[in-house]
């Protein structure tokens, strides 16, 4: 079951009432984990690009949707090798300031997948 994110502030985000002071990655099955932001830092020197090794390590086969939380004021983006990926997969993608992409992601329906970072 999806969980419920309860709010964002700067530095953490809350999820089914637990507080995470980090990126995460919540699965279609609900499991949240940590974001593995090295895998894009390691490329660009930044979290705010997601690299083609990121997107391939956030896909979950069958998701339909991807809503990613892009910060509090909205600095991260994909890269154009990630885009490219998600389109073949046929995973649309929305990129929204966190605060906004919680609001999508509790009203989402079907296979979908959420990454949100909780910085700038």
């Amino acid at each position: 079951m999806r969980p419920t994110i309860d709010q964002t502030t700067f530095g953490s985000i809350t999820i089914a009432g637990q507080l995470f002071a980090h990126d995460v990655l919540i699965r279609p099955d609900g499991q949240v984990t940590k974001r593995k932001k090295k895998l894009s830092k390691a490329v660009y020197g930044t979290s705010h690009i997601l690299s083609l090794a990121e997107a391939k390590q956030v896909y979950a086969t069958g998701s339909e949707r991807l809503i990613i939380g892009s910060g509090q004021e909205g600095n991260v983006r994909l890269s154009e090798e990630a885009e490219a990926y998600f389109k073949h997969k046929h995973c649309r993608v929305r990129v929204q300031p966190t605060p906004k992409a919680i609001q999508t992601w509790n009203t989402a329906e079907g296979a979908v997948i959420g990454l949100f970072h909780v910085t700038c």
